[in-house]
């Protein structure tokens, strides 16, 4: 496993559209090893793929306190949502700042699992924040789009 360099805010590939992934394949195992590893690496709560350069619809995410297995979604595809929740939000490609955005409480998201299986996840609160953020990446977008107001520094004070 290795930590990967982060893609920043102004890297054009992440304004790029990803492409579905059709095969596990030992890179792609590789890919994801080295994905939750960065993730952790940067304290986040997920990744997407072209945060680390790669264009291909794949990303990571935990938001637990170390209890479950992290998420990985290959093809995700958000289904159903309702609900309402604004709050911070902040990305590891957008390092020490923060801005408030508007996401659904609730998402349904349809993917492949690590090991090419179909599963639907449901989520709420964070998670749900999460897993839009991460899909959002995978668009191209990137959540400053979604700010309402300014963005702030996030950075502990010191």
């Amino acid at each position: 496993m290795a930590i990967r360099k982060i893609r920043k805010i102004g890297d054009s590939i992440l304004t790029k559209q990803t492409k579905e992934i059709s095969e596990m394949t030992p890179r792609l195992e590789t890919l994801i090893d080295d994905m939750l590893e960065t993730m952790y690496d940067a304290d986040g709560v997920g990744l997407a793929a072209p945060q680390v350069g790669i264009l291909k619809q794949l990303v990571v995410i935990d938001v637990s306190e170390g209890a479950d297995q992290p998420i990985v979604l290959i093809n995700p595809e958000i289904i159903e949502t309702s609900g309402e929740q604004t709050g911070d939000e902040g990305c590891l490609s957008v390092p020490g700042k923060a801005g408030k955005v508007t996401r659904p409480n609730y998402v349904k998201v349809k993917a492949l699992d690590r090991n090419m299986q179909p599963v639907e996840l449901e989520g709420t609160e964070l998670l749900a924040r999460a897993m839009c953020h991460e899909i959002d990446h995978l668009l191209g977008i990137l959540y400053v789009e979604k700010v309402e107001g300014e963005l702030h520094d996030n950075r502990p004070e010191e």
